[in-house]
C-alpha cells in the first residue's frame, strides 16, 4: 500500500508542479507551452499559485503534500489509511468545486488579479488521477472491496462513466423539466411525460397510428428477437455443422455492422421502392401493383435486421464455443437424442448470450436513428421524433428532452426483465478440466432449421451489398446504369507528378476517421472488458446501479448524446468542443455496453475457479486478469474491438453535431454528399470504408486468433490420415 500510494503522489506532483494545468491551445502534443514554460495559462498550478496569485489552485498542491506527510507520519495502516481517504477526497472535491465555480477562494480574495479560468488542462486531469488512486489504495487496504487493482478499477470506471455519460446526458434530460418562460417544475412534467402523442395505442383498437414510443417498442421486440435467432442458427452453422463455405459465411454475418449510415435504407428503397429494381421485375412478371411498403414499419424492421444481426452473431458464437462437450456428452450417454440434448443442456446454458444478444438489439433498435430517417414514412419511432424536436423548424429542447426519458424508462425496463429471466442460476461451463474438445453433433430438425433460416438470409445479404458495390460503378444508380469510376476518381485521386499528393476530396476525413477510430477501438474494448470483469466477478455495493450506468450511453439516441456532449463540454471546467479527443470519448462510452454485454456472457462460462487458484498461488487480481482471465475471452475481445471499431467508422448520430473543420469524419462527409444528391460519390466512399473495415476485421482475427479452451480431438486427426497398425511391445522396451 504505501509503495503504490507512494507512485501515485510522485504521478500527482508531477502533474502539478510540470504539466500545463490548463488546456493548451495549439494542444499539448504541440509542445509549444515548453517555450512558454512557466508563464500564461500553459503554467503547471504551482507557478500560478506562487506567481500569478490563483490561490484557487492551491488545495491539490495542500492535498498532495498533506498525503505525503501522511503516509510518512503515521505508522498505523488503519490510520494511515484513513487519513489518506479523508485528504485525497477532500482534495478532489476542492478541485471538481473549483473547476465549476472559478471566482472561488483566489478570485474572491483578489478579484482585480485573477484572470477568467480556461478548461482543465493534461496537469489538472493528472492530479485528479492521482488523488482519485491515492483515495481508492487506500480504501483497499482497509480491507474494503478487494485489493488496489479492484477498488482502482471500480473507481476510475465510476468516475468516467460519471464526467463522459451521467454529466453530459444530465444537461439535456433536465431540459425536461423546463416551463416554457425558462422555469423549471415538476407540474408540466408528468402530463407531457404521460401524453397520448407518446403512448397511443390507438393502432390496436383500428382507430389510427400509435405513439412514438409504441412503435418503438413494437419495432425493438421483433427486431431483438429476429436478430437473436438468426444470430444463433449462424453460431451454431459455424461451431456445431461442417458446412464448406464457412470464411464466405463469416464475411455475410459480419458486412452489415461496417456498412455506413443510410447505404443500407437507400439499396433497399432503389430495390423495392416503388420505382425499385425488384419491384419493376415483380410488376412485369406478375402483374403486381407497385407500392411504397418499404416506407413504414417492415422497411424499419427489414433494415435494423440487416444491420443489427451481426451484433447477435458476435455476442453468440462467443456463448456456444464455450458450451463443454462433456455435459453433452453426459446427456448422450443417459441415452437422451441430439434434440433433448440441444434442448434441456445446450440451449439452457446459452442463456446468458441469447438474453445480452436480444438486449443489444432491442437497445440498438430503440436508439437507431439512420434507418428509421431515410424508410419511415409514417411510422414515427422515438429516435427520428427527437432528432426533429432537436433540429426542427421549431426547437423544443424539453420535447426532445422527455421523449429521451421515455426511451430511458423502455430500455430500464427491458434491462430489469433480461436479468429476471437470467435469474442467479450457474452458466459456468469453462471449468478448466480436460475434454475431447468435440461438440455434440446438432439433430436433422435443427440442422436444416438453421440452415433454412441463415443461408437464405445470407444470399439476400450478398444480393443487397451487390447492388451497393454496383451503384458505385454507375453514372447514377437507377436512372443512368453505364459504368463509370468517375466517382472513385474524384474521391480518391493521387497526383504523383511532383511527389505524393492526396487529391481526392475523401482523403481528409478518411484519413482522421481511421485515426480517431483505430484509438477509440482499443480504449473501448478495455474499457467495455474491464467493467464486465468487476460485474462478473466481484461484488460491491451499488452493483446493479452501476451496471446500468453502464448501458446508459447505448440507450439513448447518439443524437441526444452529440447535443449533450456540446452542451456540458462546450465550456469549462471540460472543455471539449472542436477537438479530436472529444470524438475519441464519444465513441468510447457509445459503444462501450458492446463489450460489457459479450465480456458478461464469455466471462459467465468461466469457473471462479481459475481465479481462486491464481489467487492461491500468490497471484493479485491484476495479474490474475492478464495471465488468466484475458487469454480465454478471445472472441469477446474480438467482438469489442472489431465493433467499436468499426461503429467508430460507421456512427453519424453521436458525431453529426461534434466533427468540426479540423477533425471531419467520413459518415458527416457522407451524409454532406447523399443530402446533395450525389448518391454515386456517397456509395463508392462507402465502399471504400467496407473493404478498409473488412481487412481490419481479418487483421484483428489473425492477432487474436481463436480461443482453444480444450485439447484439440485427437480422434478426427487419426480418422483423416493413414490408419496405422498398433502393436502391443513387452514391459521395458521403449518402441
Amino acid at each position: 500500500m504505501v509503495r503504490t500510494t507512494s507512485l501515485w503522489l510522485l504521478v500527482g506532483l508531477f502533474g502539478y508542479c510540470l504539466l500545463p494545468w490548463f488546456m493548451v491551445e495549439d494542444g499539448f502534443w504541440s509542445f509549444s507551452w515548453i517555450q512558454n514554460f512557466g508563464t500564461g495559462e500553459t503554467a503547471p498550478a504551482l507557478f500560478q499559485a506562487l506567481f500569478q496569485r490563483r490561490i484557487s489552485l492551491t488545495p491539490a498542491g495542500i492535498a498532495l503534500a498533506a498525503s505525503a506527510i501522511s503516509l510518512m507520519l503515521f505508522s498505523m495502516p488503519a490510520v494511515r489509511a484513513r487519513a489518506l481517504i479523508t485528504i485525497s477526497g477532500i482534495g478532489l472535491l476542492l478541485m471538481v468545486f473549483q473547476g465549476f465555480a472559478p471566482t472561488s477562494f483566489g478570485a474572491v480574495l483578489q478579484p482585480a488579479v485573477v484572470p477568467a479560468q480556461a478548461g482543465f488542462g493534461v496537469g489538472s486531469a493528472v492530479t485528479m488521477i492521482a488523488l482519485l488512486f491515492v483515495l481508492t489504495t487506500a480504501v483497499s487496504s482497509l480491507g474494503k472491496g478487494g485489493d488496489a487493482f479492484v477498488v482502482g478499477l471500480i473507481g476510475l470506471i465510476i468516475a468516467l462513466v460519471g464526467i463522459f455519460v451521467f454529466f453530459p446526458v444530465g444537461h439535456i434530460l433536465i431540459r425536461a423539466f423546463e416551463l416554457p418562460d425558462g422555469s423549471y417544475a415538476l407540474s408540466g412534467f408528468f402530463a407531457r411525460f404521460f401524453s397520448s402523442d407518446i403512448w397511443s395505442l390507438k393502432c390496436v383498437i383500428g382507430a389510427g397510428s400509435c405513439g412514438p414510443a409504441v412503435n418503438s417498442v413494437l419495432l425493438a421486440v421483433m427486431t431483438g428477437a429476429g436478430t437473436t435467432l438468426l444470430g444463433l442458427a449462424f453460431a451454431l452453422i459455424f461451431t456445431r455443422t461442417e458446412f464448406r463455405a464457412k470464411r464466405l459465411l463469416r464475411v455475410l454475418t459480419v458486412i452489415p455492422i461496417i456498412t455506413p449510415p443510410f447505404v443500407i435504407g437507400l439499396a433497399l428503397i432503389l430495390m423495392f421502392g416503388r420505382a425499385g429494381a425488384v419491384t419493376e421485375i415483380f410488376a412485369d412478371l406478375l402483374g403486381m401493383e407497385k407500392t411504397r411498403w418499404i416506407y413504414g414499419f417492415w422497411g424499419i424492421y427489414l433494415a435494423q435486421m440487416l444491420s443489427f444481426t451481426p451484433i447477435a452473431f458476435l455476442v453468440l458464437i462467443g456463448v456456444v464455443e464455450g458450451i463443454s462437450p462433456s455435459m453433452e456428452e453426459a446427456s448422450q450417454t443417459l441415452h437422451a437424442d441430439r434434440w433433448q440434448t440441444f434442448r434441456r443442456v445446450s440451449l439452457p446454458l446459452m442463456r446468458p448470450g441469447l438474453a445480452n444478444a436480444f438486449l443489444l438489439g432491442f437497445i440498438e433498435s430503440l436508439a437507431d436513428f439512420g434507418n428509421p430517417l431515410v424508410l419511415g414514412g409514417n411510422f414515427n419511432v422515438l429516435s427520428t421524433e427527437i432528432y426533429f424536436a432537436i433540429v426542427g423548424a421549431v426547437a423544443d429542447p424539453a420535447k426532445a428532452a422527455i421523449l429521451a426519458m421515455a426511451l430511458l424508462c423502455l430500455t430500464l425496463c427491458a434491462f430489469v426483465i433480461q436479468r429476471r429471466w437470467i435469474g442467479k442460476r450457474s452458466y459456468t461451463t469453462v471449468t478448466g478440466k480436460a475434454d475431447s474438445g468435440q461438440h455434440s453433433a446438432l439433430s436433422p430438425a435443427v440442422r436444416t432449421a438453421c440452415y433454412a433460416t441463415a443461408l437464405p438470409w445470407a444470399a439476400f445479404t450478398a444480393i443487397v451489398y451487390g447492388m451497393i458495390l454496383f451503384g458505385s460503378f454507375v453514372k447514377l444508380w437507377g436512372y443512368d446504369n453505364s459504368f463509370t469510376l468517375d466517382h472513385y476518381l474524384r474521391a480518391f485521386s493521387i497526383d504523383l507528378s511532383n511527389g505524393i499528393r492526396w487529391t481526392g476530396v475523401a482523403w481528409d476525413s478518411y484519413f482522421t476517421t481511421l485515426t480517431i477510430s483505430t484509438i477509440a477501438a482499443p480504449l473501448t474494448a478495455l474499457v467495455g472488458l474491464a467493467t464486465a470483469y468487476l460485474l462478473v466477478r466481484q461484488n460491491f455495493a451499488g452493483k446493479n446501479a452501476f451496471e446500468f450506468g453502464t448501458m446508459l450511453s447505448f440507450a439513448i439516441p447518439g443524437t441526444v448524446i452529440g447535443v449533450s456532449y456540446i452542451m456540458a463540454f462546450n465550456v469549462p471546467p471540460i472543455e471539449l468542443t472542436g477537438t479530436s479527443i472529444i470524438l475519441i470519448i464519444v465513441f468510447v462510452f457509445r459503444n462501450m455496453p458492446v463489450g460489457v454485454r459479450g465480456g458478461i456472457a464469455a466471462m459467465s462460462q468461466l469457473d471462479k475457479s481459475f481465479d481462486e487458484a491464481s489467487i492461491t498461488l500468490g497471484a493479485n487480481s491484476f495479474t490474475t486478469v492478464r495471465r488468466v482471465i484475458a487469454p480465454l475471452l478471445g472472441p469477446a475481445m474480438l467482438a469489442a474491438l472489431t465493433y467499436s471499431f468499426v461503429r467508430a467508422i460507421t456512427s453519424v448520430s453521436a458525431v453529426i453535431f461534434l466533427v468540426s473543420a479540423k477533425h471531419n469524419m467520413a459518415t458527416s462527409f457522407i451524409v454532406g454528399r447523399v443530402e446533395n444528391g450525389e448518391f454515386g460519390l456517397a456509395i463508392a466512399y462507402s465502399t471504400v470504408l467496407i473493404i478498409t473495415m473488412l481487412s481490419a476485421i481479418l487483421l484483428l482475427q489473425l492477432l487474436i486468433g481463436q480461443r482453444r479452451l480444450r485439447r484439440q480431438n485427437r480422434l478426427q486427426k487419426s480418422v483423416s490420415s493413414k490408419p496405422r497398425i498398433l502393436t502391443l511391445q513387452p514391459a521395458g522396451r521403449n518402441k
